[in-house]
């Protein structure tokens, strides 16, 4: 049971009740941590589809003629590489590097973009965006404007998805009369599509390490599209999945979680997210602490591993300790579960880089014991070559 008092509620918390989810308090949000089990979510989506609400995270609206140079100073990618439709990964640092947030940024018109941000950190992104417009020279050709109240989201995601989201979504807007159908979006591509008597975002994204889409609409219509994808997707074996399953998800694709592997007081480069730093781009907030790191190293970096014997699954906050007779600790565990596709407990922690090679050899302590692992190559899990 939850504790009801000051959670919020995503406008599909109605339709979660109705299908018997189990709801949890998540970043004071009451959410569903899953409906018919979170090892037989996770595997309808690695083996067919799963369906999530996501409107719990935020949108935040940026606009105007300076807006690709005020977001190029915020952020860490080069939002210059994407066109109208594109979307890319990207964080955004403080001074010491350290992540404030890590964020998907869609350019949906020439001067427009949509940022969609962590649940959690809705209120302190707004807090550093609008300290940074204040301080940008040509404010006033950039507007923000908080969104998340106005929209809700939901996932769908899983090798099977292709086969349906069309019939989810079978229209662009009448002015695109050459509009391609939404499973031909690429990977990042987002596009707007006719639901109902409503326009819709689809994006090919997702938190999985499946192919899928995310679909961003207005609050109000954001149960018909859950409930559409549902009625389309169940033949082809969709199921309603909750955070349990995304968490599990995630971890085995090595995706960080704000809050587990991103702080404020660790970096993309310390993360393991250096591909998504363009030092190459000019000045922007957090870059001379980044180059350092990119040049000099860092004295800790995440590493994903997988435990080598049987044992209760690794969780946050777990120490790590060197392997062998004279045992130290040396870190900490970030993210850690059982791993429904490897049936072996699995986890991301940060360790001194010595320790970071794939094939070192770790324990993990676990309930008051040193139980053994090894550092593994990212992904922790991979699909099969007929997958």
């Amino acid at each position: 049971m939850t504790n009801e008092v000051n959670l919020r509620r995503t406008p599909l918390f109605a339709a979660h009740q109705k299908l018997g989810a189990r709801l949890i308090d998540f970043g004071g949000w009451e959410m569903p941590l899953h409906y018919t089990g979170i090892i037989d979510e996770h595997q309808a989506v690695r083996s067919a589809a799963g369906v999530f609400d996501i409107s719990h995270m935020g949108e935040v609206l940026v606009r105007g003629l300076s807006a690709e140079s005020f977001l190029n100073q915020t952020l860490t990618n080069d939002l210059r590489k994407i066109g109208v439709g594109q979307g890319q990964y990207t964080l955004m640092c403080n001074e010491r590097g350290g992540v404030i947030d890590d964020l998907y940024a869609y350019r949906i018109r020439s001067f427009e973009f949509l940022l969609v941000v962590n649940a959690s950190r809705i209120e302190p992104d707004l807090a550093w965006l609008e300290q940074q417009h204040g301080a940008f020279a040509r404010r006033a050709e950039v507007e923000l404007e908080n969104a998340s109240n106005s929209f809700g989201a939901v996932a769908v995601q899983g090798p099977r998805v292709k086969e349906f989201i069309d019939r989810c979504f079978p229209r662009r807007p009448a002015s695109d009369s050459v509009a391609a159908p939404a499973s031909s979006l690429k990977k990042n591509d987002l596009d707007l599509f006719e639901f109902d008597d409503s326009v819709i975002h689809v994006a090919r994204t997702g938190y999985t390490g499946e192919d899928g889409f995310e679909i961003i609409a207005s609050a109000e219509v954001i149960e018909a599209v859950w409930n559409r994808i549902l009625a389309v997707g169940r033949p082809f074996g969709l199921k309603p999945c909750g955070l349990g399953a995304r968490d599990t998800l995630r971890t085995e694709m090595c995706y960080p979680l704000y809050g587990h592997e991103l702080d404020e007081n660790t970096t993309p480069i310390e993360a393991g997210l250096g591909f998504f730093v363009a030092l190459d781009k000019g000045s922007f907030i957090g870059r001379p602490v980044l180059t350092g790191q990119k040049e000099n190293g860092t004295s800790k970096k995440c590493v994903a591993f997988k435990m080598t014997c049987k044992s209760a699954p690794p969780r946050p906050q777990y120490p790590i300790w060197t392997s062998g007779a004279e045992t130290q600790p040396i870190g900490v565990v970030v993210s850690g579960t059982q791993s429904p596709s490897l049936s072996i407990g699995i986890g991301l922690g940060y360790v001194p880089p010595q320790f970071a090679k794939p094939g070192a050899a770790l324990d993990v302590e676990i309930r008051g014991q040193r139980s053994p692992a090894v550092v593994v190559q990212k992904p922790i899990y991979r699909k099969p070559a007929n997958g």
